[in-house]
């Protein structure tokens, strides 16, 4: 008897040294199960519970402290999240992610000062980091220091470092560096069969950016139908915040011979997303005469190194025409040197609302086929000049079953000061 209850209470010492020994994870292992709870399961509180353990375990593992770092930063725990990271620097002074992820905390919450000066604490270390060099430059812009991030930018590009979200940012700082700009550009459409007579269309607009935002008046003029006829617009480009920013267009014309719409607008909501994604949805109106109509539109951009590859989509309501109408086109630029260094390419289907030289056309009602393609190359000149041109193709039903080419050239020239 005595023996069995030995043997008892040694097979029982087994099983629960065995429990034990199973339930004492290492630091790598709790920090992985850290990562599920946050990510997959939206659990914070027993993703810190895992992070804690192994730090009992793992004191100067730094990479406890970085990620209980951003899970009090994601929870708006700032002053706890600043702990946490300050430790893990105090740790390992040179550790590339925490100076990273305390600086992009202090940069989110509008802390910019102090985000530039951990920023430039971790580049002493690391001054080849494309990660902080992108962060330093977003910095440069909230406090209005253009030219520094521009030169951030153009570094990265030329030295081929995160080359996709560097170009994503570059075009935004761009427009922010210089005050002004004055845009000059005309555009010749030839047609085989559907019209006798050539069109011209010229434009000229002069834009200033504002704390507001860019913000453009600009002046068209357009012979078409053996009509002349003017059309005014003003359009700016709200900034909303870090990631998103707006689009508003309004223009009119006295005139009602049909060679602009009476009014036009639009509004376009963008947003750059993680991973250098771009998108926009936003709404298009024009009014020929007594017959206005709304139009939708939504757009999805990725930057990928020197290609920028974008798909658009319009949706005409069945209210205007006989039924609901969709315009298709997919884009692909491909960059040589800065943001306005590229050359692009376009195929679609359908007439565009913002296709000036075109747009006009959608005033036949009928749901007519129209196929397209276009070339555009755009190239900087010294520092502050833009040239710009382009070429379209379109194949158009203008009629039920009966279609024609339409050509289009034009030129632009940009001037910033």
């Amino acid at each position: 008897m005595l023996r069995k209850k030995y043997l008892f209470l040694l097979f029982l010492s087994c099983f629960c040294s065995n429990i034990y020994s199973q339930t004492v994870l290492s630091s790598d292992s709790l920090l992985i199960l850290a990562r599920k709870a946050s990510f997959q399961q939206q659990n914070y509180t027993l993703a810190k519970q895992y992070l804690h353990q192994a730090i009992q375990q793992s004191p100067d593992y730094t990479d406890l402290w970085v990620f209980l770092g951003r899970i009090n930063s994601w929870e708006k725990n700032y002053d706890s999240a600043a702990y946490f990271f300050q430790h893990a620097l105090l740790i390992q002074p040179d550790y590339e992610d925490a100076s990273l992820a305390y600086a992009k905390m202090l940069y989110w919450n509008n802390q910019y000062q102090q985000s530039l000066q951990i920023c430039n604490f971790g580049l002493k270390s690391h001054p080849e980091s494309a990660s902080l060099q992108l962060l330093k430059s977003k910095i440069f812009i909230a406090q209005k220091n253009y030219d520094s991030a521009y030169q951030i930018i153009q570094i990265l590009i030329h030295q081929k470092k995160d080359v996709d979200a560097a170009r994503a940012l570059a075009g935004s700082i761009k427009s922010l560096l210089s005050k002004n700009q004055v845009d000059v550009s005309y555009d010749f459409v030839y047609f085989d069969r559907q019209f006798n007579n050539p069109w011209h269309l010229a434009s000229v607009d002069y834009g200033r950016t504002t704390s507001f935002g860019l913000l453009t008046g600009r002046l068209n003029y357009a012979n078409r139908f053996n009509e002349n006829a003017f059309q005014f617009e003003v359009e700016s480009y709200p900034h909303i915040s870090k990631v998103f920013y707006s689009f508003i267009n309004v223009g009119y014309t006295n005139n009602d011979n049909g060679v602009f719409p009476q009014w036009r607008g639009a509004f376009s909501l963008y947003a750059n997303l993680p991973k250098s994604y771009e998108a926009e949805m936003g709404l298009r109106y024009l009014q020929f005469g007594n017959s206005p109509t709304w139009l939708y539109t939504a757009y999805v951009g990725k930057y990928l190194k020197n290609w920028l590859l974008g798909a658009r989509t319009y949706i005409i309501p069945s209210n205007y025409t006989s039924k609901a109408g969709f315009v298709y086109s997919a884009m692909a630029r491909y960059y040589f040197g800065g943001a306005y260094d590229f050359i692009g390419f376009t195929a679609g289907y359908g007439i565009s609302p913002d296709d000036r030289y075109n747009a006009v056309l959608l005033d036949n009602r009928a749901n007519l086929a129209a196929y397209k393609a276009g070339l555009l190359y755009r190239k900087t000149i010294g520092k502050m000049n833009v040239l710009s041109v382009d070429f379209n193709w379109v194949n158009q039903e203008y009629l039920p079953q009966t279609k024609g080419n339409q050509y289009q050239a034009g030129v632009s020239w940009m001037f910033r000061f």
